[in-house]
């Protein structure tokens, strides 16, 4: 989410989000890449640096260290790619069966507040699990339902249900 939030921040019409998750390759990833106004090489190579931070309210930064320093500790990795006017690439990758992983959480909901909470922004989402994926584009439900905003009730309560079924269903129905 704080990922998310920041693309959101910076801009973005356009947020997309991909989730991988390997048993085989005992790996967890994430891609967050945004069309947001991006940022300066030299912003890139301190964005990872704890205290970094363009916030006028609060000269402390530490969501993008705090993620890179808990992907190292897994044996994942980290990396951030952005260029001025184009957009921002966030790559992080755990180890999935590493004790210091954090756990998933509600991931269907969580994307689901994305969308409801920001109506003005398109997302794509991809979900990967052991090869079995689902994808869900904001923007293609926006042209089936139009003029209906997704905000609509009954949009809405649409788009909870296929986030929470589908997510379920590549986790064999255990959890989303």
């Amino acid at each position: 989410m704080d990922i998310a939030q920041n693309s959101i921040s910076a801009g973005a019409s356009l947020v997309e989000i991909e989730i991988s998750v390997s048993h085989e390759k005992d790996s967890i990833g994430f891609v967050f890449r945004d069309n947001g106004c991006g940022m300066s090489p030299e912003m890139v190579k301190s964005v990872a640096e704890p205290f970094t931070t363009t916030r006028k309210t609060r000269k402390v930064g530490l969501g993008l260290p705090l993620l890179s320093q808990t992907a190292m500790m897994t044996g994942g990795d980290f990396g951030i790619q952005s260029e001025v006017g184009r957009g921002t690439t966030v790559t992080v990758s755990f180890g999935l069966s590493n004790i210091d992983r954090p756990p998933m959480g509600d991931t269907s909901g969580a994307l689901f507040s994305l969308v409801l909470m920001n109506p003005d922004i398109d997302f794509v989402f991809v979900y990967d699990y052991d090869g079995n994926r689902f994808e869900f584009d904001t923007r293609e439900i926006s042209k089936m339902v139009a003029p209906i905003p997704l905000t609509n009730p009954e949009i809405s309560a649409w788009i909870k249900e296929c986030l929470y079924q589908e997510i379920s269903e590549l986790h064999g129905g255990l959890f989303s």
